[in-house]
């Protein structure tokens, strides 16, 4: 299990050719018990002015940073985000605040808006319509909101895609850094303890490092199916040389008796 563990977390998407910075650099960088700026300008998805500090109304946050119009693993990280959130128990908007952030500054309140109805009308979580937040703002704001949280992204021009991490940060209502949760494929029992634990003040250590980037996109299927397909592939392989070697062991344990 360990080697598997230790496979995903080394694992990474392909750069393009070309000089580019190391793969790793654009993993999570984890702060935890760092403060997130609470009163930058941003604008919410219907062209709003708003701060977070006046749209997560002393709740927890859950803030997912990506883009609206991302060809890859954004919209599977907030499906997988939304069906944790479906299972996990938490009411909406008591429990939490839902903050998803665009990082590309090409991105409009209207399509904050157009993403919010397609996320709802694929996961109609009561109260969903006032707990969850779809928002875009100035360069500097959310490179202000990036830094605090330790998430780096690049713009590849000529894909036109980011490369950046995949994730979840949870934060107490206060705004500093609970913990995080990495790559995809949420468990609605740990979202849960990750938004408990933000609304009593607490801060987790830093999670098990999870290198899963958010770039690329195969022309050929028309799919954002490269990241996760490693992952099965690389576990897939560890799972089956696992499951031999302890085999192998209980054999040669046997032959001694």
């Amino acid at each position: 299990m360990m080697l598997i563990i230790l496979a995903i977390t080394l694992l990474f998407v392909p750069m393009p050719t070309g000089a580019a910075p190391a793969p790793d650099s654009f993993a999570y960088h984890e702060q935890p018990g760092n403060a997130v700026p609470f009163d930058l300008p941003l604008q919410d998805e219907t062209d709003r002015h708003v701060t977070l500090r006046a749209i997560t109304g002393n709740r927890p946050v859950i803030l997912a940073l990506g883009y609206f119009h991302c060809p890859n693993l954004c919209g599977v990280v907030r499906n997988d985000l939304f069906q944790a959130l479906s299972d996990s128990g938490l009411r909406a908007p008591q429990d939490y605040t839902l903050l998803a952030l665009s990082i590309d500054p090409a991105e409009t309140a209207a399509d904050a808006l157009a993403a919010k109805r397609q996320d709802m009308a694929r996961f109609p979580l009561p109260g969903a319509a006032q707990a969850w937040h779809y928002l875009t703002g100035q360069p500097s704001s959310v490179q202000a909101i990036s830094q605090a949280v330790g998430f780096r992204s690049q713009y590849d021009g000529q894909l036109r895609q980011f490369l950046h991490p995949t994730g979840l940060v949870i934060l107490t209502p206060a705004g500093t850094i609970s913990g995080y949760l990495l790559g995809v494929g949420y468990r609605a029992g740990d979202l849960r303890l990750d938004v408990i634990r933000a609304r009593n003040g607490g801060i987790a250590k830093a999670a098990l490092p999870v290198l899963l980037l958010c770039f690329h996109f195969n022309p050929s299927t028309g799919r954002y199916t490269l990241a996760i397909t490693k992952v099965l592939q690389i576990t897939g392989g560890l799972t089956v040389l696992t499951v031999a070697g302890l085999m192998a062991l209980a054999f040669r344990r046997e032959k001694q008796r």
